[in-house]
């Protein structure tokens, strides 16, 4: 049932935009009550943000348990590869209404991404701290807040490619080489910073 209403809001925001659909216009869309729809989505924004705690444990999770020798950079490196393999994949209809492509045309969702995004940022830099205690707080977010950057922008482009319809390959393959190229360049920065406060690069 989850998954279903999830479905039908895709649609329904593929083809009008998150700003332009109500609950109970998905509710009616996907044959249940409102009520039954607010059961699964407490709120509108969590038919698109819905995994926003599920990815932050992910990315807590990833970070805190890499193994010597892998920045925070790295290790989110392969998720965010995992994040382009899924627009490779996707459905266009469903890809059009969901959170990368109407992220870029709604206002109100692009403020609650951000608040999302924040609280990654948050969850990143606790984890550098406990795995990297040396360095400083606010130089452990201030990475993070960087790593966050990239994966909105890569976000960015997903949903640019997917408005376009533009789902090819070589597409896939530009973003990939986007994304080696940020995250090489901040896993470089980490190694530097942990050998300016712990004296050898993790």
């Amino acid at each position: 049932m989850r998954e279903r209403i999830a479905d039908v809001a895709a649609g329904l925001f593929a083809e009008r935009g998150y700003d332009g659909v109500s609950m109970i216009e998905v509710a009616r869309a996907a044959t249940v009550s409102e009520q039954t729809v607010y059961n699964y989505f407490p709120a509108k924004q969590d038919l698109v943000l819905d995994r926003a705690d599920e990815i932050r444990e992910q990315y807590h999770r990833a970070v805190a348990t890499r193994p010597p020798g892998t920045s925070p950079a790295s290790a989110l490196h392969l998720l965010v590869i995992g994040l382009i393999t899924h627009f490779r994949s996707e459905e266009l209809s469903l890809a059009r209404g969901e959170f990368p492509a109407q992220c870029l045309i709604s206002p109100v969702l692009r403020r609650f991404a951000l608040e999302v995004r924040e609280q990654q940022a948050q969850t990143i830099g606790d984890a550098i701290r406990t795995t990297d205690p040396a360095v400083p707080a606010i130089v452990a977010r201030a990475h993070a807040a960087a790593i966050v950057a990239v994966v909105q922008s890569i976000t960015d482009d997903i949903g640019t490619h997917v408005r376009s319809g533009d789902v090819s390959d070589e597409a896939a393959d530009r973003m990939r080489r986007t994304a080696a190229l940020a995250f090489d360049h901040l896993d470089q920065a980490f190694r530097s910073i942990t050998t300016t406060y712990r004296g050898d690069p993790r």
